[in-house]
């Protein structure tokens, strides 16, 4: 396993973009904190691997329009200090309401040994509201 941290990060975004959920789920550390903004119904602090992976990024999938693939690509890893790597990425696909979902997210990600133990998310709260969450969740 490499635990060079913006190496973990980079195959972490590469795993969600090939939906690869064995690679996803062995990516974050057990007690794995996620951070989202706002005030939707994915906002808050997402405690422990089970909570991330299943509650919160699996929750995700159910706002697109099924069979079709969710588009997550790496723009890049600008910084990476210690454990620590910002990380872009873009993410586009069609929700079940019809409304084309096209954001960019950037992520501040603390790396344990060779794993993700937290993660910080910045979006576009607005976007995400009125394209996944028209109706208000």
């Amino acid at each position: 396993m490499n635990t060079d941290p913006r190496t973990v990060v980079t195959d972490y975004v590469a795993a969600v973009a090939r939906g690869d959920a064995d690679a996803i789920r062995d990516a974050f550390t057990e007690d794995v904190v996620w951070s989202y903004p706002g005030d939707l119904p994915l906002s808050g602090e997402w405690r422990g691997r089970t909570a991330v992976v299943e509650d919160f990024l699996g929750s995700v999938g159910g706002v697109f329009e099924p069979g079709m693939a969710v588009e997550v690509a790496l723009v890049g890893t600008p910084i990476a200090e210690g454990d620590r790597v910002v990380a872009e990425w873009t993410s586009r696909g069609t929700t079940v309401h019809g409304r084309r979902y096209d954001n960019r997210c950037l992520g501040v990600f603390t790396v344990r040994d060779g794993r993700i133990a937290a993660v910080r998310e910045y979006t576009d709260t607005r976007h995400v509201a009125e394209t996944l969450f028209p109706n208000g969740g």
